[in-house]
């Protein structure tokens, strides 16, 4: 009977806990957001060449289906010849070498008002004195529940 009675209780505290639950009727947000460059104002396109001394507007579309909280650009040297793993196109790569004075950009942007979607849309300034040759342009973007998705392409700094 003891064992009766262990055994309906542990079934009604096992039922009772599952039937607990903290989403209040709320959806669950299991979506990524997206980005993407792959459209006419997009910037840079793959194995783009951007010019010392020019300035550029750095665009990407982003998108989610509840709200966007935020997002990053980060430029970076490729004289490594390293990889991401999203990244597209073939573009042919300098030799390998160390960097002297590398350009590097990271910059972080909130994105207000949680709309659910976003064009961003940076103006940057290519420094005279920055090494030429291969480098990333990556971009990043986070909903507001966490989510994040990132992006990237070769692009080359020339004289």
């Amino acid at each position: 009977m003891k064992q009766l009675l262990k055994y309906n209780f542990a079934i009604i505290l096992v039922l009772f806990l599952a039937s607990c639950s903290s989403d209040d009727g709320v959806d669950k947000d299991e979506e990524k957001p997206t980005i993407t460059v792959n459209y006419d104002d997009g910037f840079p396109q793959a194995c783009e060449e951007l010019k010392r001394g020019e300035t550029y507007n750095f665009r990407a579309l982003v998108t989610d289906n509840q709200a966007l909280a935020s997002y990053s650009l980060n430029i970076h040297n490729n004289f490594d010849h390293h990889t991401h793993d999203d990244q597209e196109g073939n573009c042919s790569l300098n030799p390998v070498k160390d960097p002297v004075n590398p350009l590097l950009i990271v910059e972080n942007y909130s994105i207000d008002g949680g709309p659910t979607s976003y064009e961003i849309n940076i103006a940057i300034t290519i420094p005279n004195d920055v090494d030429t040759g291969d480098y990333h342009c990556a971009y990043s973007v986070t909903d507001q529940t966490g989510w994040q998705t990132r992006t990237s392409v070769d692009i080359k700094i020339v004289d």
